[in-house]
């Protein structure tokens, strides 16, 4: 297992394929100030550019998984909005940032609140422990989920629920957002990162390409009509056929052993 400190906002760790971020300002309910935004910036691209790593799993310490944005230290910017709308990634948001083509587990241990809720919506995958709460309360301090949470809450839980959350700025409990579907599982905050782990290894035993493609045609899909996205699924499909982790499946199968992947 390889750890790093990330100037102690953000503990980082690999194991085997499976690399963790866990957010750790738990003074502050894991809320982003500048610093942590670079380290989590710094994490990912350290995953992104390790082909060795093919899943990552994020969660944080303490009561909260994310509150968002640190509001006593991110006052808004004196720069007018088009110098960083026109500056590249400078107003980006956090959530976008942390896209990869490998899989996002999320774990969500405690309060995951406006920007850390966004964060979350982020990912791919989303388990919490039976304590976690969620909401998006920007409305309240006259602001909006802009880090992508009016677009991507609503396709995840239906207009009308994302709405309800939104408009009223209301907390939901852990049971809630499973009825819904922002998240696929809930298990006791003991055993959420068993469970997250279990997850992530799950698919890193997978053929890393094939998982790759999964992602891509998913989150690709959704924005697209029913006849390009099946289009676009047998490209995909086309373009893995001879690759020799697809051949190695259908060996290993015959043979009755477990395949061993290269991502190749």
């Amino acid at each position: 297992m390889r750890t790093g400190g990330y100037r102690l906002r953000l503990l980082f760790s690999v194991a085997g394929p499976v690399a963790t971020i866990t957010l750790n300002r738990p003074e502050a309910m894991n809320s982003i100030d500048a610093e942590m935004r670079v380290a989590v910036i710094e994490a990912c691209n350290q995953i992104r550019t390790d082909e060795a790593i093919r899943v990552m799993v994020l969660t944080g310490t303490g009561k909260a998984f994310c509150t968002g944005s640190d509001l006593k230290n991110t006052m808004p910017p004196d720069e007018s909005y088009a110098r960083a709308a026109f500056a590249g990634e400078g107003d980006r948001s956090l959530a976008d940032m942390i896209e990869l083509d490998k899989p996002i587990v999320c774990a969500i241990n405690g309060y995951a609140l406006a920007g850390g809720l966004e964060l979350a919506l982020a990912c791919d995958i989303r388990i919490a422990a039976d304590t976690a709460k969620f909401g998006l309360p920007e409305v309240a301090i006259g602001s909006i989920p802009g880090a992508g949470g009016t677009q991507r809450l609503p396709r995840m839980v239906g207009m009308s629920n994302a709405l309800h959350m939104m408009l009223t700025g209301e907390r939901i409990d852990s049971a809630e957002a499973l009825r819904m579907g922002l998240v696929s599982r809930v298990v006791p905050g003991d055993d959420l990162m068993t469970e997250a782990n279990a997850i992530a290894e799950k698919i890193a035993a997978n053929a890393p390409l094939a998982v790759r493609a999964v992602k891509h045609l998913v989150h690709r899909g959704a924005d697209l009509h029913l006849k390009a996205a099946i289009e676009a699924e047998r490209m995909a499909w086309g373009v893995l056929r001879n690759t020799e982790d697809r051949i190695e499946g259908r060996e290993a199968f015959k043979e009755k052993r477990k395949p061993v992947y290269r991502g190749r």
